[in-house]
């Protein structure tokens, strides 16, 4: 795999659930690559208040300010959303809507995978996603995008991929991610 020199990648599922799927693959993601830089798998998301641009002021929330602060030290995000009701998780979109007028992912190199154990593999999801990225202005990488239908028969039951159509995916889509962050650095 051909990873930046040094890198710092914020990790972040789009479930809140403890036994998601999306957070099992997000977590055997992060296993596959190299470790001569840092990832961050973001785990504050369910402390975050609800968005308000009432509160988005100068002394913000500690929690608004952390997910700020991770975003900002980021030089790449790898986002793992389910579908909820046809759409994004409220949570995840709660997390975005913090950072439109803050401008973290302004040219932030990112990837975004999508995976249910449904034949459209959160396409939906995904693909609204993509769209509140592109009004954010970050750069979705060209072979960073996946959507995964039937997740829950390509993972293991220690959360490692067992779909070699699925492993080799990852690994373009990882690539594709260190690629872009190296014609950023």
């Amino acid at each position: 795999m051909n990873t930046a020199n040094s890198y710092n990648i914020l990790a972040i599922s789009g479930s809140l659930r403890e036994k998601s799927l999306n957070s099992a693959l997000l977590r055997s993601v992060i296993s596959m690559i190299p470790s001569q830089g840092t990832v961050v798998n973001y785990s504050e998301m369910a402390q975050l208040p609800h968005f308000n641009p009432d509160l988005d002021l100068d002394e913000i929330d500690t929690a608004v300010a952390n997910w700020r602060k991770f975003l900002k030290e980021a030089n790449g995000v790898l986002i793992c959303t389910p579908e909820y009701a046809k759409g994004v998780p409220g949570s995840l979109k709660n997390a975005l809507d913090w950072v439109v007028s803050s401008g973290e992912f302004v040219n932030k190199p990112v990837a975004v995978i999508s995976a249910s154990p449904h034949p459209d593999g959160g396409a939906i999801a995904n693909a609204s996603l993509l769209g509140t990225l592109s009004m954010m202005s970050a750069s979705v990488v060209e072979g960073g995008i996946l959507t995964v239908p039937f997740i829950n028969k390509k993972l293991g039951k220690n959360e490692e991929i067992i779909d070699a159509e699925l492993r080799f995916n990852i690994e373009n889509l990882l690539n594709a991610l260190f690629q872009e962050i190296n014609n950023n650095g």
